[in-house]
């Protein structure tokens, strides 16, 4: 009985994270595909300086993700956790007060990129400090479906505010449904732990980088740009290919993708099959990415044919991606030490975030070619991945993992 309570994953303190955690990626989501959007209605720039400005704010997350890291393992986790949540919710004041100068704009953007940087890296580590270790695998699965959720209605629900014509009201829900999450993360009880002696506060390159996921980091780098440009500018492609009714269920169904991936990809984690679980999710990706490719001429073809390979892509993509995100993260924390958790976390999201940014860049740079091509060269990674994951990292990583 006492082992059975000491495993137990839905605790107060755990569900109150997911929670925050989801109304953190709510606020975030819900600017994703509408951005694009008020920067072309608002300041009238062309595709290219969109991925630029958009660009900007990954960039700024990826720049403050090491220190995030060495900062969330040396100070007390929670701390760290509510003041950069709390910078995060309060940086939504400032656009709407700048709508007139791009240069603001782009340095409100930075701002908020280095909050979220802090703020998901301490969230990450936070969540794995309230679960069991023996469920870390079905317990991240379960708060990446936070995520998820987060990205179906997120994009839905600002693609539906933008529709009414009401860019205030969409900075509006942002803020507060960030403020609400904020509240419950305040009320989270996170477990006691001994920090590092002050000598120990030093700075080195390996306090900011877990050098043992680099190969990992790499694989995860390439993997990001093809969703970076999946959540950037599907709606412009789906418009582009005349698919122009109900495109923004594309991310409602990419979602239900990631969300049934989580039915199993956890617990399968947990059994020790974290390579053969990103493995099969790097292939069921592909898979997606080729339909996202291939959208264009399917549609010209047959526009029933366009509607149906734009939503079954969208799930293919969605499960294959949802497979390998709990699984990948679990491989970076068993390369590390306890005492390192936020610095492993800091590089599995590293990786992330450059992937994530390059996609956003080059997405808006090749779409002057046409966005088909953007998708084209995503697939084309996926499969670079796959071969590199399967050939370096799997071996590197049964022979250095600690647990």
């Amino acid at each position: 009985m006492a082992q059975e309570q000491k495993d137990r994953l839905f605790t107060r303190d755990y569900i109150f994270t997911c929670i925050a955690a989801f109304l953190m990626s709510f606020s975030f989501f819900i600017l994703v595909p509408t951005l694009p959007l008020y920067l072309k209605d608002n300041f009238h720039i062309s595709p290219a300086l969109v991925g630029v400005v958009l660009s900007c704010y990954v960039v700024a997350v990826l720049s403050v993700r090491p220190m995030a890291g060495f900062v969330a393992d040396t100070l007390p986790r929670k701390s760290v956790y509510i003041a950069s949540y709390s910078i995060f919710v309060v940086t939504f004041i400032g656009y709407f007060f700048i709508k007139h100068t791009l240069a603001l704009f782009i340095l409100l953007r930075i701002f908020h990129g280095f909050s979220f940087g802090m703020l998901t890296t301490s969230g990450n580590t936070l969540v794995i400090d309230v679960m069991p270790s023996s469920r870390r695998g079905e317990g991240l699965g379960y708060y990446g479906v936070t995520n998820n959720l987060a990205m179906a209605f997120g994009p839905m629900a600002g693609l539906f505010v933008v529709s009414s014509g009401s860019y205030t009201l969409l900075f509006l829900t942002s803020l507060i449904t960030g403020a609400v999450g904020l509240l419950l993360g305040a009320l989270v009880r996170v477990p006691r732990r001994e920090l590092p002696p002050r000598g120990e506060f030093r700075l080195s390159a390996d306090r900011f980088f877990l050098k043992e996921g680099i190969r990992a980091c790499v694989a995860f780098f390439m993997l990001a740009i093809p969703y970076g440009m999946t959540t950037s500018y599907m709606a412009l492609y789906a418009a582009s290919a005349g698919i122009k009714h109900n495109a923004g269920l594309f991310f409602t169904v990419m979602a239900a993708g990631l969300i049934a991936s989580r039915l199993n990809s956890g617990k399968r984690v947990d059994r020790g099959f974290i390579t053969e679980t990103i493995t099969v999710g790097i292939a069921v990706a592909f898979f997606g990415g080729l339909g996202e490719a291939l959208l264009s001429t399917v549609s010209h073809w047959s526009i029933v044919a366009g509607y149906i390979t734009y939503f079954v892509t969208a799930f293919l993509f969605g499960y294959g991606y949802g497979t390998m995100f709990p699984a990948y993260n679990t491989l970076f924390i068993n390369l590390a030490p306890n005492s390192r958790r936020a610095t492993a976390n800091a590089t599995y999201l590293t990786g992330w975030d450059v992937g994530i940014g390059g996609g956003m860049l080059l997405g808006g740079y090749i779409s002057e070619w046409g966005y088909e091509y953007c998708y084209m060269l995503g697939a084309g990674l996926i499969v670079i991945a796959f071969v590199f994951f399967s050939r370096v990292v799997t071996p590197h990583f049964h022979k250095h993992r600690l647990a």
